[in-house]
């Protein structure tokens, strides 16, 4: 155990089982920078975590053998990976060691103290956040952060901070074997953003009425004197509201005219848009990024960072500079003619958000969409009747079926051109074969989809 300081603070040994995740590893780095010792295993390691955890000098170990458990650290925190069962886990439990799952050691030793503006919903949580984080940073208030990606204009996941303000994706999935409520019961937020609700996680919920009831307990804990930002247009959402909200609300819309906070298309691919309060223009975002989805996003940051008191010209002109997040439509290389973009989506509704932001950028050039079913959702098939849709604004796919889908490609309703391939060596191949000078090659996965976006550049 490490000692503690002069002025009584303790530094300890934590030890954090499922640390290569975006989320676990965000707070090992949070850990490390506050001072602790830290250690950490998982299954699988790769970039960017695996690259961000070892500047932040934190050790690896591969796999979860019961040996790393000795000598014993002075807690153990406990990613939701981890099952009862795993020899490891009952080692723990045996040993009576000290635990925690991750989203509690994050209140308890951070977020209590802190002013916590968090962000919600099925889709855009990681965009929101980094926006958020970004327009705070611009504005001097140098936030701390946990964001489930990379900021490129921050280039880590997540940091302390050393102002009151700390920005974090709020993920409705659950905490540990031990607590099956939603990570964000956790985090007790002042400021919250709720961008949608769809069903998702079809592994641990229901069915939508069963997220909705981990949003309404999220709820119950903003103060009276907090804000709940939300979409007008969002029935599920509303329905969350209908059964209690007791903060102030703030409504994001569709309609510049509306009350609330509205927007207005500048540029049909969403790279210049108008914002407007309670009907009034206040300012013209002109940015990188594409698609009406994400100007939702930015609204919902605007509104969220003039709530923590910074005016909404410096927004803009933070979001001017924004420069978006890794694997969020992220432009890994163009070569010989053809650009390749790697992307996160794995939701059939943020499948074709996306497709439709680079098709009004594009025009009637050629996207080639490569596509991994990764998420354990997507998996089960439960996307199934809405996925072939997702793709119309695409020329072909290229399907990834890995052997443990519930569901088979053939079975989909689509109008584009669709392969299949078993291999992703394969669907490499077929996509070098069929790209040809001025393409748009999209890879979407929520997983490694075995770099498939760097080979494929490379081998262009």
């Amino acid at each position: 155990m490490r000692p503690s300081t002069d002025d009584g603070e303790r530094f300890v040994h934590l030890h954090i089982l499922g640390i290569a995740g975006t989320f676990m590893g965000g707070v090992a780095r949070i850990a490390r920078e506050a001072g602790h010792e830290v250690t950490g295993s998982d299954r699988r390691v790769y970039p960017p975590m695996s690259t961000q955890l070892e500047q932040a000098g934190i050790p690896l170990i591969e796999g979860f053998d019961p040996g790393q458990l000795s000598p014993p650290p002075d807690q153990v925190v406990v990613g939701n990976i981890m099952t009862r069962g795993m020899p490891i886990i009952e080692a723990m439990l045996n040993e009576r060691l000290p635990y925690a799952s991750a989203p509690e050691w994050l209140y308890e030793q951070v977020l209590s103290s802190r002013r916590v503006l968090a962000v919600s919903g099925t889709h855009g949580k990681t965009t929101t956040a980094s926006m958020l984080a970004w327009i705070l940073e611009k504005a001097g208030l140098a936030p701390g952060f946990l964001i489930g990606g990379v900021p490129l204009n921050f280039g880590e996941s997540a940091r302390l901070g050393v102002s009151p303000w700390f920005v974090i994706e709020a993920d409705e999935y659950d905490t540990a074997f031990f607590d099956k409520r939603s990570k964000f019961v956790h985090y007790h937020p002042e400021i919250l953003v709720i961008n949608n609700l769809e069903f998702d996680h079809a592994d641990i919920f229901a069915d939508l009425a069963a997220i909705q009831t981990q949003f309404h307990h999220l709820m119950r804990m903003v103060p009276g004197n907090g804000v709940v930002i939300y979409p007008r247009d969002d029935e599920a959402v509303r329905e969350v509201l209908e059964r209690g909200c007791w903060s102030r609300r703030v409504e994001v819309a569709v309609d510049s005219g509306a009350p609330g906070w509205g927007f207005r298309l500048l540029a049909g691919d969403g790279s210049r848009f108008g914002v407007s309060r309670d009907g009034e223009a206040v300012g013209v975002v002109e940015w990188t990024l594409l698609g009406q989805h994400n100007v939702r996003n930015a609204l919902a940051a605007i509104a969220a960072a003039e709530t923590a008191g910074v005016p909404v010209a410096q927004s803009i002109a933070a979001l001017a500079e924004f420069r978006g997040v890794a694997r969020r439509m992220q432009l890994r290389g163009e070569k010989n003619g053809v650009r390749v973009y790697d992307d996160f989506a794995h939701h059939p509704t943020a499948i074709d958000a996306t497709l439709r932001g680079l098709r009004a950028k594009v025009g009637n050039a050629r996207i080639l969409v490569a596509f991994e079913p990764r998420s354990n959702t997507m998996k089960m098939g439960v996307h199934q009747q809405r996925l072939g849709a997702a793709f119309q604004e695409a020329d072909a796919v290229f399907f990834y079926m890995p052997p443990d889908l519930a569901w088979r490609m053939e079975d989909l309703e689509t109008s584009v051109p669709a392969r299949r391939f078993d291999s992703v060596n394969d669907l490499l191949d077929a996509l070098i074969a069929r790209s040809r000078p001025g393409d748009h090659i999209l890879i979407m996965s929520n997983g490694g989809f075995d770099n498939l976006p760097a080979r494929l550049t490379e081998a262009l």
